[in-house]
Parts: structure tokens; sequence; C-alpha cells
């Protein structure tokens, strides 16, 4: 999701629910959710809201990064 925001930076926020599994997991998706994001373009001024699922910790990191290079890219 992609919404305009203050001008600066591209902000991002990074959300890991219970269906993904114990903390361990949830944490592990999130951290590979922010590195593909940030080797992914983001425009300035823009708030991105990434929603982890439990196919995130099984992807591939190319995949995953190709994943959220499309969300983003919306």
């Amino acid at each position: 999701m992609s919404a305009v925001g203050v001008p600066g930076p591209p902000r991002l926020a990074v959300i890991a629910g219970r269906k993904v599994g114990t903390a361990v997991a949830r944490n592990r998706a999130k951290r590979r959710l922010r590195e593909a994001a940030a080797r992914s373009p983001m425009r300035e001024g823009r708030d991105y809201i990434l929603i982890a699922d439990p196919a995130v910790n099984e992807a591939p990191f190319a995949q995953l990064t190709a994943w959220v290079g499309e969300a983003l890219e919306a």
C-alpha cells in the first residue's frame, strides 16, 4: 500500500501478524521485508505499508525482492 505523506524521504511500515508464526518468524519476516524494500526504488514523500504473510520466510530472497519491487511501483 502506498499513500502520499509529508514531503521528504519515503517512510516504511512493516507489519507481521501472528499468522506468520512465532515471534522469531515474525521478526525474520519483517527484517527480510525491510531489506527487500531498501533494495527497491521508493518515491520521495510517500508512505509505504508492507504486510507479511508466511510465504515471506519461505521465498528465496531474490523472489521476495521482486515481489516488493512490484508492490512499491504500484
